[in-house]
């Protein structure tokens, strides 16, 4: 089976075959302009990252959470999961990380692969408890991804940072090692007839290794511009409402409606590719106008862009509430 396209030429292959999901140039600039003025602030640099990060204190702990990193959106708005860690209660994403914290603080060794390699699903389950009725969705399938990927940094020489060392320091190799050894992240699907691949987590893994690093001041990985935005479904919703990205009405009345799309389905695909490639051309755009405003190179990447729009969408999500996300109950966002 030939090998599927990567994410940056999926996201083109994508686009440019796409019915109910159209990258708009003027939205394209608009983005760009709105990041250019951002360029001399934090927010566009791995120190963004640590503000959407502020739990992370370790490779092995990124590891853990990368790999349960997917679905914490809930089926009522009214009823979310919701875990409290020292004082403050975090929904969504936030609780996986918390959770995560409180268990390091109760004396779990949740961030060792020789335990969570085996730990039973009782105990994942106490980990990931929630303050409320609302249990986090998919213990199973976490459960079963996260002692998978313990197996393989058990064969790997025991840690991530051992793991992903055989890459070298090439951004690329990374995402390469992470999805030809760990199954759970091949976030893979077809797309008119091509093997096309998204890798959101294996993506986000290196992104946030690369943030990790450059927070110790060893951050020298190559490549890191070869990654591409982590599509996902909150993000999507920040590009349509920001005009860099726009839906047919008929995938918007779907979507309205509540209609859960499939991992895989064509038009939660071409969500998650004109995701990919409007981004892509956000970043030329951005450096275009470094390059012609200031005379110099752009040194931002796609990551850095998905750092600063991830949290931009959770900011302003009362003025989004009228763009509706895709919702999809996989693995791999």
């Amino acid at each position: 089976m030939e090998p599927p396209l990567f994410p940056r030429e999926s996201g083109q292959f994508i686009a440019e075959r796409s019915r109910d999901v159209f990258v708009e140039e003027e939205g394209v600039q608009k983005v760009a302009e709105m990041l250019f003025n951002l360029r001399h602030t934090d927010d566009l640099t791995a120190s963004g990252w640590k503000k959407a990060n502020p739990l992370a204190p370790a490779l092995n702990w990124v590891f853990v959470i990368d790999t349960m990193n997917f679905s914490f959106w809930p089926e009522e708005e009214t009823q979310q999961c919701e875990v409290t860690y020292k004082g403050t209660t975090y929904t969504g994403y936030m609780t996986l990380c918390a959770a995560i914290a409180r268990a390091m603080e109760e004396g779990i060794p949740i961030t060792d692969p020789k335990y969570f390699s085996q730990m039973s699903m009782e105990e994942l389950g106490q980990v990931l408890r929630s303050d409320n009725e609302t249990p986090m969705p998919m213990l199973q399938e976490r459960h079963q991804v996260l002692t998978e990927g313990g197996r393989v940094l058990l064969e790997h020489g025991g840690s991530f940072r051992s793991f992903i060392s055989r890459a070298g320091n090439d951004a690329r190799k990374m995402v390469e090692l992470i999805v030809e050894k760990i199954h759970s992240y091949r976030d893979e699907a077809t797309f008119e007839g091509k093997r096309i691949s998204l890798y959101k987590r294996a993506q986000i893994l290196v992104a946030d290794f690369w943030g990790v690093m450059e927070a110790r001041g060893e951050g020298d990985i190559i490549n890191m511009d070869w990654l591409t935005m982590f599509a996902d479904y909150r993000v999507p919703q920040a590009l349509v409402f920001l005009g860099a990205l726009r839906y047919t009405d008929t995938l918007m009345q779907a979507l309205n409606k509540g209609e859960l799309l499939s991992s895989g389905d064509r038009r939660e695909v071409e969500i998650r590719g004109c995701s990919i490639w409007s981004v892509e051309l956000i970043k030329e755009r951005l450096c275009k106008l470094v390059k012609e405003r200031d005379g110099q190179t752009c040194n931002v990447n796609s990551a850095v862009i998905d750092f600063y729009l991830w949290p931009y969408a959770k900011k302003h999500h009362k003025e989004m509430a009228h763009i509706p996300i895709h919702h999809t109950r996989c693995i791999y966002y």
